[in-house]
């Protein structure tokens, strides 16, 4: 069983977010919480969640005081740990795979992104902004 340095795999990211798009996408907390959201929402439907219970979970969510963000972090590791034991999931190698994984892939990565929604995506699929620009800034 391999196990994973959560701090030097942080570093690893971050070092790796810099390279791809620089830092102020890999700083900006909004593109940084949908693609997180966007993640742990693939993750769930790959598990078998349907799209009900997750829009039910996110009035549920909303529905209640916001935490505190270092308490929820560790909720956040705590839960995907007890997911992948569920899920049959080693997390270390799962998580060092896919950094593996990206980093040979920053240009498809770079252009993939032009794509992904920014803001809330309504009913019909319509994105409410503009994507970055490929030198990773935002267009006006």
């Amino acid at each position: 069983m391999q196990i994973m340095n959560p701090r030097n795999f942080q570093d690893k990211v971050t070092d790796w977010l810099h390279r791809c798009f620089g830092g102020v996408i890999a700083e900006d907390q909004h593109e940084r919480n949908f693609r997180f959201l966007e993640e742990a929402l693939e993750l769930v439907q790959t598990c078998g969640m349907s799209r009900e219970d997750a829009k039910g979970l996110v009035d549920y969510v909303y529905g209640r005081p916001a935490g505190e963000k270092q308490q929820e972090v560790g909720g956040v590791m705590v839960t995907l740990a007890a997911l992948c034991f569920a899920q049959g999931i080693d997390l270390g190698i799962a998580a060092d795979s896919e950094l593996k994984r990206i980093q040979g892939k920053i240009e498809e990565i770079r252009r993939k992104k032009l794509g992904k929604p920014h803001r809330a995506v309504p009913e019909n699929g319509a994105v409410g902004s503009q994507p970055a620009s490929p030198a990773g800034k935002q267009k006006p």
